[in-house]
């Protein structure tokens, strides 16, 4: 079975490149008419090669200092790298920044070309080869091949191929699970087709009339056709090059740094939580609050540079930061980018993305920079509970981890099932199915504890609160699904009493007065003595005295002791007339093969229609019956779920 690999060149400028390549592959990838002119690569260039089993495609990478941010575009997705070096020149500075760079990128794969070997006598072509070994030790080449090559000669070029496809056995598989994601390097227009767009596949695969994601806009476009070197294809895969003519988008739209992706899988933004690694090369330490330019995937943007943990790091430490971007950009965890200085002369550094839509970040906030490094580490179920810590009450879901903690799409259900089953996460449905740290479940039940128990203290004599009034206190939506989730909650632990209306602190007992107590305990007998007929509350105006303003808290005192029973707004009746009228129209439908209508049930009960119908209706609404037009009918199975009296 066929694999697909990209190398990418890096160099000195004039150390031969793209002559070795044209030689490799029989392609010039020097396109642009300057290029031809001034006899030098300006931009990234294109080429493939067929190895046995393997089909590489090829980005050539100017050399030149003055196009370090086209080479950094051209090494995005690159499995192995072709570090060339001139044998008349030997070591320069654009080799020892460019190796730098790949270091830094984490590239783990790669050969050293000395090339011009034609043009030196053997005692400086030995020398050479003593320096790069020199030159590559603690770095990814270390242990690489070194071949001699003339592109003029044609010397060592079956040799070269050779330790390219020794060095693409030695490149593992990658999931082939993965979403399709491509960072655009170039943008053109074919006459008759329109925009075409071409960038490698970093991970998965896209075919034609398939619906992508064009970031950082998140419109949704369609893809017309594909190519893959030159050749229609239906598929393009992680490994390939690819050129993608896009409907409906017209080229002054597009530009090198955007991207394409399945839809959903990344977000836009312009902050960034890094790992960080200052260059070798530099000669000052990397302080706090720095100007740079960063460069991930294809994009080049501005940036400050705020070190969390430290003022300054030296040559030789790490250290986690956050990027606060001048534009947006897209990224995954440990997705590689590099740092140069504002003025585009000096690489700065390389770092490693631990958060792609962070928050912002307190410097020294110890237990938050804690739960960062937990991202650094290799074990995928750390790097999952640090996300969904990070996340907060939000929750993560499980898309979010496949960006945010580089979990493989068809691993992540199995992995989050692991920890919900170990307790160290809470799925809940509210209303997408997501992850809470178990953590700021209990944080926000505290929360709401301590907000009800204050609204108590407010309010002595009131024995329930609005649910939605509770919430309110944290500035959130009325209707926010995961503080009602944790109501719920509360109320299923009888941590609160309640339902969906009002809810209440288990432990708290309405405080009255002396003379509130009396007055509750009129307004009671009041009630047993009225039957089926009781009086409005506002008719203890004149008795309430200096407590009137307290008479709607003492009448939800009395039914929270189990005293009165709510039957709607201002009708409340005694729990003995409520037991009482139960059981008189249950007495009632024995031998009865009919419903009974609400003047039946107005006479068995000895009130008026104005009593008689809301307490058909509530009984209706507490189960006890059920209306079919203008009878009701009994439901013997709800009698278990009647209020009973509490307070006697």
């Amino acid at each position: 079975m066929q694999r697909d690999l990209i190398l990418g060149t890096a160099g000195h400028i004039d150390h031969g490149k793209t002559s070795l390549i044209k030689v490799l592959t029989g392609i010039d990838c020097d396109r642009l008419p300057e290029e031809k002119q001034r006899g030098i690569t300006i931009d990234i260039g294109f080429a493939h090669l067929l190895l046995e089993n393997y089909r590489i495609g090829i980005v050539d990478c100017p050399g030149h200092e003055r196009f370090i941010k086209n080479m950094l575009a051209g090494t995005t997705g690159i499995d192995l790298a072709l570090l060339v070096v001139a044998a008349d020149d030997s070591i320069m500075p654009q080799t020892r920044e460019h190796l730098e760079i790949l270091n830094l990128l984490g590239i783990q794969h790669g050969i050293i070309a000395i090339t011009k070997c034609d043009l030196v006598d053997s005692t400086t072509l030995e020398l050479v080869q003593l320096e790069m070994q020199d030159l590559v030790k603690g770095t990814f080449l270390q242990d690489a091949p070194i071949i001699q090559t003339s592109a003029q000669k044609g010397i060592g070029i079956q040799e070269l191929r050779q330790a390219i496809l020794r060095q693409a056995n030695q490149k593992r598989d990658e999931h082939a699970g993965e979403w399709f994601r491509l960072a655009i390097d170039r943008a053109f227009v074919v006459q008759g087709h329109g925009t075409v767009v071409t960038g490698s596949v970093t991970s998965g695969s896209l075919r034609v009339g398939e619906e992508i994601e064009w970031l950082p806009s998140k419109a949704s476009v369609r893809v017309r056709s594909l190519h893959n070197h030159d050749q229609v294809v239906d598929e393009v895969h992680r490994g390939q090059r690819a050129a993608i003519n896009l409907a409906g988008i017209s080229l002054d739209q597009v530009w090198r740094g955007q991207e394409l992706a399945k839809p959903g899988y990344l977000q836009p933004t312009r902050v960034l939580s890094i790992y960080l690694q200052p260059a070798k090369s530099i000669r000052k330490p990397l302080k706090h609050r720095t100007p740079v330019r960063v460069h991930l995937g294809t994009m080049e943007t501005t940036a400050i540079l705020s070190l969390l943990d430290c003022d300054q790091l030296q040559s030789g430490q790490w250290g986690l930061a956050q990027l606060f971007l001048d534009d947006p950009v897209v990224a995954i965890w440990n997705q590689p980018l590099i740092l140069r200085d504002s003025s585009a002369e000096h690489t700065l550094g390389g770092a490693k993305v631990l958060q792609p839509n962070p928050v912002k970040i307190r410097r020294r906030h110890f237990s938050m920079l804690e739960r960062m490094e937990k991202l650094i580490g290799p074990d995928p179920l750390q790097r999952i509970l640090a996300v969904a810590w990070f996340a907060e009450q939000r929750g993560v879901e499980r898309t979010a981890l496949i960006r945010e903690a580089g979990i493989v799409p068809t691993e992540v259900d199995s992995l989050l099932q692991k920890l919900v089953d170990q307790g160290q996460l809470v799925e809940i449905v509210c209303p997408q199915k997501r992850f809470i740290h178990p953590e700021w479940l209990k944080e926000w039940e505290q929360r709401i504890l301590t907000a009800l128990k204050t609204m108590h203290h407010a309010n002595p004599l009131m024995t329930s609160h609005d649910r939605l009034k509770v919430i309110a206190n944290f500035g959130f939506l009325e209707d926010d699904p995961f503080l009602q989730y944790v109501v719920d909650l509360l109320i299923k632990n009888r941590s609160i009493l309640g339902d969906a209306k009002r809810i209440a602190d288990a432990e708290f007992k309405p405080k009255l007065s002396n003379n509130q107590r009396k007055l509750k305990d009129k307004v009671v007998e009041t009630h047993r003595l009225s039957g089926f007929t009781p009086p409005e509350p506002s008719s203890f105006t004149t008795q309430a005295g200096g407590n009137v303003n307290n008479l709607k808290d003492i009448f939800e005192v009395a039914v929270a002791e189990g005293w009165l029973i709510k039957i709607h707004d201002d009708f409340y009746l005694h729990s003995e007339s409520e037991s009482r009228m139960r059981e008189r129209i249950a007495e009632a439908f024995k031998g009865r093969d009919s419903g009974l209508t609400v003047a039946e049930i107005r006479d068995l009960l000895g009130t008026t229609r104005k009593y008689a119908v809301p307490l058909c209706e509530y009984l209706d609404r507490i189960g006890f019956t059920r209306r079919e037009g203008d009878l009701r009918l009994l439901n013997p199975d709800q009698f278990s779920q009647q209020p009973t009296p509490s307070g006697h």
